[in-house]
């Protein structure tokens, strides 16, 4: 399991080639969600996403020879991208295996990150059985995009920073909200919080129809999407609590909210409307939370992560016409 402790080693090694996003508010849409709203930005994290701090994290702790080998992951683009990254910097091979329907964007940006993209069909194929394939024949270290220990201490390196931001902008309680797939980012958030400003509550967010997390927590055992497509937040897609990420998320957050798309794709266009931020509609589920479903919230403060914005052109045009007035 993961602890502080390895969360702050992982923000160790990070802290070279790591950015601090920053906490930013805007008045307009505090306005709108009847609360101050803090948002803090990882869609100015490098590749676009906080996957990057995982990739590094669990990279960076492998030994040297077994890194030197190259990795494997699989992603619909973000983790993606994270590794590939990540294996450019410490010079290793790095293979994504990514599906078919996955933006183009995040395909090309991982190929000009210097990996070798494999694309498969998720309605078809399986990712673990061509992944377990390609990790047998080129003896590839496989890093998980949110089940394993050292990649869920480098997404809490980003509760490090909420602890820091929070603090300084004189927030003591507020429910943190947290977009949500697998639930490395939320699990990690709500590990560090726990030991560094447990007034803070994370509340992991999802999809409506993909809440796997929100019902599963509801439930007190892990439960299973009906389906792997059907919503714009491509990003947060998965198709169960991760084993490692669910215990995590049981013991330290509170309950799930789920929006749905038109309110995720308005929280997109809000934020590059107000915030100037650009972000996929699958990074802006929390955001989206914090503007549409106050009355699930708990005190005069929230704070939103934007996990990501690697967001398609033809995607992004349809979020600027769910702008609210």
């Amino acid at each position: 399991m993961t602890s502080i402790a390895m969360i702050e080693a992982a923000a160790a090694r990070l802290a070279p080639v790591v950015r601090r996003t920053p906490l930013l508010t805007s008045d307009w849409l505090d306005e709108i969600a009847g609360r101050r709203v803090f948002v803090k930005a990882e869609c100015l994290q490098h590749t676009g996403s906080f996957k990057f701090r995982g990739a590094w994290s669990c990279i960076s702790a492998l030994e040297p020879e077994v890194r030197a080998r190259g990795v494997l992951a699989f992603s619909s683009g973000n983790h993606a991208q994270g590794v590939a990254r990540a294996a450019r910097l410490f010079g290793v091979p790095a293979v994504i295996i990514m599906p078919r329907d996955a933006p183009k964007l995040k395909i090309d940006n991982t190929r000009a990150l210097g990996a070798e993209v494999v694309l498969y069909d998720r309605a078809t194929e399986s990712r673990e059985e061509i992944g377990a394939a390609l990790s047998a024949e080129r003896n590839l270290t496989l890093v998980r995009p949110y089940d394993d220990a050292q990649v869920i201490a480098g997404q809490g390196t980003t509760g490090l920073e909420i602890a820091e931001q929070a603090a300084e902008a004189g927030v003591a309680a507020a429910d943190v909200l947290v977009c949500c797939g697998g639930g490395g980012l939320t699990s990690g958030i709500a590990v560090a919080l726990a030991d560094r400003a447990p007034g803070l509550r994370v509340r992991p967010c999802e999809p409506e129809g993909f809440d796997d997390m929100t019902r599963s927590l509801a439930a007190g055992n892990r439960l299973a999407n009906p389906s792997l497509t059907g919503s714009v937040c491509d990003a947060i897609l998965t198709p169960i609590p991760g084993e490692i990420t669910f215990p995590l998320l049981s013991r330290h957050c509170g309950p799930g909210i789920a929006v749905s798309d038109d309110q995720a794709l308005a929280a997109v266009a809000l934020a590059w409307s107000r915030l100037k931020l650009v972000l996929e509609p699958g990074g802006a589920v929390a955001l989206a939370a914090a503007l549409f479903h106050g009355e699930k919230l708990q005190g005069e403060a929230v704070i939103a992560v934007a996990s990501g914005g690697n967001v398609d052109a033809a995607v992004f045009q349809r979020a600027l016409a769910h702008a609210p007035n």
